[in-house]
């Protein structure tokens, strides 16, 4: 993809480019004739234009915003596709549109955002660079017009691309898309990439062919012509996908596990808490409705900090930190803990070694190391951490909820929600969890929901996610479905007592017999009728 970033005037660009067999193989999926009106976009090197020429295509037009590229072909424009006055339509647009965050945009790409009717109409700061390719070129397809895209996946289910999502219901369907995962489409592109097929008008199907590729080794033209004719590979999932909806989620999922995340939602809206709830916004209350949640502290380098044999003080004794870190945790339980030396009075240096002579003679071997430490915009001492975030959340009296920052979910099909005492800390690898005081279902309460194999699955598929790899930042994790109680009802107060005493003797005895009755619990306080959610997904 053609990847334009913020660099030196060498490598303005940055660009990545297709590989000529994953090329081939999305003509492959285009069934127009050599007479179709064709449209690159931002055709780098044009390896599209080679293709498509050598097959005979001949009214191909392209587009390419660096003019040292692609001069071997009449049919490209030297100009941005995002300001070109197009006026014709098109019957097939392919490529490999460039992306990149805003923040990262040039000057002078941002000004021409900014100008730009499209991207101020659908679009704001928020959003990508790629939004606007795939938009315009929705507009510029010709009635039942194709378009073939390979890009990064996770504007499918980002907020910020709810607007781009809501058009391409409105306006057409998707035929296929080819999840590529964690494969090495491009090298030195760690992006789960997609490839699809959009075709504007009216579907003509209920289901789009999805296959999902799981294998990482690198793409090869066998390969790709394999999964192409569907045929049985190791690693690849064949899909049919109920086509995606007006202001909903999508998900690359069948109709199985769609109705089942959709069933959890459903136990998990407002109904009993809001006299304004509308029931056809499904909106549900969510973790961070109940909980305040905090990403761990930074100390900037943390072997210099960790303490394991020094003998201290009585004075460095009470200041020891104590930290779990992220390996150290299992679902349900912390396992290890480890202290770090935490200072921040405002010190001299002088002072420091008087106070702290063990934390003083711990930390002098690395002191050249901490003051090479990224300063956060501030003078920083050696022996102080660069960023106390959520310090104040994380010194509150009370158990939290510790899970890892990031979950690699390649072989196993777990997350690790732990909890942990009230004087324990995270680091930058782990995020924290905090029952908001107002709150009345219990910390064990909320700790074995989180831990149920459906919040799993839910995350898993509406997470933010990168391949393989789902992030728990504060937004993921407070957008969690959360099952609040009926405290009017008797009988949900029952079951969440249950619960909370289950998990108690769990947490005591490790005895995973429990976890059954604890799941059984769960499964009663979710049943919801899937019939209308059949109905509706199928």
């Amino acid at each position: 993809m053609q990847k334009i970033k913020k660099q030196n005037n060498k490598n303005k660009f940055g660009q990545y480019f297709t590989p000529r067999n994953v090329a081939d193989f999305m003509i492959d999926l285009a069934n127009v004739d050599r007479s179709a009106r064709i449209l690159e976009p931002s055709c780098g090197e044009g390896v599209f234009l080679d293709l498509l020429q050598s097959r005979g295509y001949e009214n191909v037009t392209a587009y390419e915003i660096d003019a040292s590229l692609a001069n071997q072909f009449d049919c490209v424009h030297y100009e941005s596709f995002v300001s070109a006055k197009i006026n014709e339509k098109f019957d097939l647009i392919i490529g490999n549109p460039p992306y990149i965050r805003w923040k990262n945009l040039e000057d002078d790409l941002k000004e021409e955002l900014m100008r730009n009717g499209i991207w101020s109409f659908y679009f704001n700061s928020l959003c990508d660079y790629l939004y606007i390719f795939i938009l315009k070129s929705v507009q510029l397809l010709s009635d039942e017009g194709q378009l073939v895209f390979i890009c990064p996946e996770y504007w499918i289910n980002t907020a910020h691309s709810a607007s781009l999502r809501n058009y391409m219901t409105q306006h057409g369907f998707f035929e296929e898309i080819y999840h590529f995962n964690e494969t090495p489409v491009f090298e030195g592109v760690a992006s789960s990439i997609i490839v699809f097929k959009f075709i504007k008008g009216v579907k003509k199907s209920n289901f789009i062919n999805v296959v999902k590729f799981q294998n990482r080794k690198k793409l090869d033209k066998e390969m790709l012509s394999c999964i192409r004719q569907r045929k049985d590979v190791a690693g690849v999932d064949y899909l049919s996908v109920p086509h995606f909806r007006f202001g909903e989620r999508w998900m690359l999922q069948n109709t199985q596990t769609q109705v089942e995340l959709r069933r959890l939602e459903r136990a998990c809206q407002k109904v009993k808490d809001s006299l304004f709830h509308d029931a056809e916004n499904h909106a549900f209350d969510s973790i961070g409705d109940v909980c305040d949640i905090g990403n761990g502290m930074v100390s900037g380098l943390d072997k210099a900090f960790q303490i394991t044999e020094e003998k201290l003080n009585e004075i460095e004794n009470v200041a020891a930190l104590n930290v779990v870190k992220a390996k150290d945790l299992e679902a349900f339980f912390t396992r290890k803990i480890t202290k770090y030396i935490m200072i921040h009075e405002g010190l001299s240096e002088d002072v420091f070694r008087e106070k702290y002579p063990n934390f003083y003679k711990h930390l002098l071997p690395y002191k050249e190391n901490l003051k090479d430490r990224y300063q956060y915009n501030r003078e920083i001492n050696y022996w102080e951490w660069v960023f106390l975030r959520n310090f104040k959340l994380f010194s509150r009296p009370e158990k939290r909820i510790f899970v890892p920052c990031k979950e690699r979910i390649s072989n196993k099909n777990y997350f690790r929600f732990a909890l942990a005492d009230e004087d324990i800390y995270p680091t930058q690898d782990v995020t924290a969890i905090f029952r908001k005081p107002e709150v009345r279902e219990s910390i064990e309460y909320i700790l074995a929901y989180l831990n149920q194999s459906v919040v799993f699955e839910w995350l898993r598929c509406n997470g933010v996610n990168k391949g393989n790899i789902v992030e728990f930042s504060e937004r993921p994790i407070a957008s969690i479905p959360f099952r609040r109680i009926d405290w009017a009802n008797e009988s949900e107060v029952a079951l969440h007592d249950s619960i909370t005493a289950l998990v108690v003797n769990f947490l005591a005895t490790e005895d995973k017999c429990i976890l059954m009755k604890i799941n059984h619990l769960f499964d009663r306080l979710l049943e919801v009728d899937d019939v209308c959610e059949l109905q509706k997904i199928g």
